[in-house]
């Protein structure tokens, strides 16, 4: 289960022509560097200080990248290379990946999505001053439907349900059945997965036998699907294609 907040924010993105970097005759000293960038419409030079050529040097950008940088972070992101510089090298790895060069302005307004687990929210709101302070108030045991119901009359995030994978599930008890039972008709319900290889089987915390150890209420909201050992054969192809 998490959070998906969309905000938008100031990006530069296009094509790298050239990155210059110059460094104090000594060894030792500010290094400073120029990067142009290009689009299919326009091309800029931009001054680059420390931190931005070590950010440059750690993601090993190049001419012939395509790069986005955001202005409020400093943080670059590569996107691929350029279709431009697909005949640069004979032979490329298999991870390398080919994009257009973009188009329009250098400058632009982009929505990015940042999603964070509800664990992650509560640990961020635990510390003062946290950065995702739109979730929490004054008591950091606020109930999880007041917590993302302020978020979402503010328009600043939406709900991700996400998934929950239960294995062994016939291990559990009378009363866990119940809870999940209850949560499953909630809105803010996960995708629930379970998995057990028992047949028929008590359930536990009763006297009572089931399939898979379920109860029957439970089990008759469940699609089940059934799964057997791989063939010889399809054991052979799995090796063979690994």
């Amino acid at each position: 289960f998490g959070v998906c907040r969309r905000e938008e924010s100031e990006i530069i993105e296009g094509e790298v022509v050239e990155v210059q970097i110059d460094r104090p005759a000594s060894g030792t000293g500010t290094k400073v560097g120029k990067l142009t960038l290009k689009t299919t419409e326009m091309e800029t030079i931009y001054d680059l200080g420390t931190k931005m050529i070590e950010s440059l040097t750690k993601e090993k950008v190049q001419a012939g990248d395509v790069i986005t940088i955001d202005k409020a972070t400093g943080k670059i992101s590569k996107l691929g290379r350029s279709f431009t510089r697909a005949r640069d090298y004979d032979a490329m790895g298999s991870q390398t990946k080919f994009v257009q060069c973009p188009d329009g302005e250098l400058q632009k307004r982009k929505e990015v999505v940042h999603t964070v687990s509800l664990h992650e929210i509560d640990v961020i709101n635990s510390r003062t001053q946290g950065f995702l302070a739109l979730f929490s108030g004054k008591d950091p045991e606020l109930c999880l439907e007041m917590r993302l119901g302020e978020a979402k009359t503010c328009s600043k995030a939406e709900k991700e349900n996400g998934v929950l994978f239960i294995d062994e599930v016939h291990m559990l008890d009378i009363e866990c059945f119940s809870f999940l039972n209850r949560a499953l008709e909630s809105d803010m319900a996960p995708v629930l997965i379970m998995a057990t290889n028992r047949g028929i089987t008590r359930i536990r915390g009763t006297n009572y036998q089931s399939p898979h150890g379920l109860p029957i209420d439970l089990l008759d909201r469940l699609l089940i699907i059934s799964t057997a050992p791989y063939s010889d054969k399809e054991t052979k192809q799995i090796l063979k294609i690994r």
